[in-house]
């Protein structure tokens, strides 16, 4: 794979302490995905925004509102983990669906493909933009428009499962899977938004748990054990 967009959890940024930051968990982030820019592999990150607000869990504040709160928690996530991916001696550039004053740089593909091609690692925040969209739904849309090889999902479970693992201590997680059983399934590896565009885009997946050692590394090296989305 010459270009990838990775998709980290908000949840497994924050590690054991389930909210906030973890340093030590976005350093060893950053690291794997510095081996990954010097094998000369172009990456493209989105981040979620779990680890300070989902905003599908409030019952009292309107839809929109707790979106756009969802929107602001993801920038929140880049700029941070963009600072640690420079303390560890690569450059980045976050690029918005919206004005950020100074902070990030407004989302054009144009712009995007300048700074990969420069050898930078692109952060994408602010989802699509608009309510009623996921961060899963934002990530596959950038990595449809980057023109990606694959999107690396790096969650705080270690790939799909026929039910929730939390839940049921039986649930049976899958190697491989293709899209369409994800779909048929309702299995909730990305949202049915994401998974719909996914497929029609043919743009495969990687399902892995973030906090495994060296997971991201492993999976663009072959030594991948979470689960395989086909397209």
């Amino acid at each position: 794979m010459k270009r990838v967009l990775l998709k980290l959890s908000g949840e497994a940024l924050a590690g054991d302490k389930k909210t906030g930051f973890d340093e030590a968990t976005c350093m060893g982030v950053a690291r794997q995905v510095k081996q990954l820019v010097d094998q000369g592999i172009q990456v493209a990150v989105v981040t979620g925004g779990g680890n300070f607000w989902r905003g599908r869990t409030s019952e009292t504040i309107d839809r929109a509102k707790a979106d756009q709160i969802g929107m602001l928690a993801t920038v929140m996530n880049c700029i941070y983990v963009s600072d640690i991916f420079r303390h560890v001696g690569m450059q980045t550039e976050i690029f918005t669906p919206f004005a950020c004053s100074t902070f990030t740089a407004l989302f054009s593909k144009d712009a995007a493909l300048a700074a990969l091609e420069q050898g930078k690692v692109i952060f994408f925040a602010g989802g699509t933009g608009h309510p009623y969209f996921s961060t899963d739904t934002g990530a596959v849309l950038r990595a449809v428009e980057i023109e990606a090889d694959a999107m690396l999902l790096a969650k705080a479970i270690d790939g799909i499962y026929d039910s929730d693992p939390k839940v049921n201590p039986q649930a049976e997680k899958y190697e491989e899977i293709s899209i369409q059983e994800v779909i048929d399934r309702k299995l909730a590896a990305v949202d049915l938004a994401a998974s719909i565009l996914c497929m029609e885009n043919k743009m495969p997946m990687l399902v892995f748990g973030l906090n495994e050692e060296n997971s991201i590394a492993n999976t663009i090296s072959g030594k991948f054990t979470g689960t395989k989305v086909t397209v």
